[in-house]
């Protein structure tokens, strides 16, 4: 389970209309047999271009229900020492959560054994 937080983003009206153009259909020519990039590989192209420009990694956006076709949230894009504090963070976040199911079966073993020992 990750820890790192979506963030709300906004992209302007020129970003939007690069994706948008990105995501237009590609026509197909018989011409030759060199073919260019996919419809699909355009438009990823497009929203990592975004991603690099606006700090988030592109693989992970959603759009924002209800808010129009600017707006979404992704995962921020993370560096090496970046991730490696993400990765410690989370690694005592687990930590934690087994000290606090253990001390929590410990408690409840010490009840266990006051009633039987009554």
């Amino acid at each position: 389970m990750s820890i790192y937080p979506r963030t709300n983003y906004e992209m302007s009206e020129a970003q939007l209309k690069r994706i948008l153009e990105a995501c237009r259909p590609v026509p197909v020519m018989m011409i030759g047999s060199c073919e260019g990039p996919s419809q699909q590989e355009n438009a990823n192209a497009a929203w990592q271009r975004l991603g690099e420009e606006m700090g988030f990694d592109h693989m992970t956006v959603e759009p924002r229900s209800g808010m129009g076709n600017r707006f979404f949230t992704a995962i921020p894009s993370e560096n090496e020492t970046q991730r490696k504090e993400r990765e410690a963070k989370e690694a005592e976040h687990k930590r934690q959560l087994e000290i606090d199911r253990l001390e929590n079966e410990i408690s409840e073993r010490q009840k266990q054994l006051v009633e039987l020992t009554k």
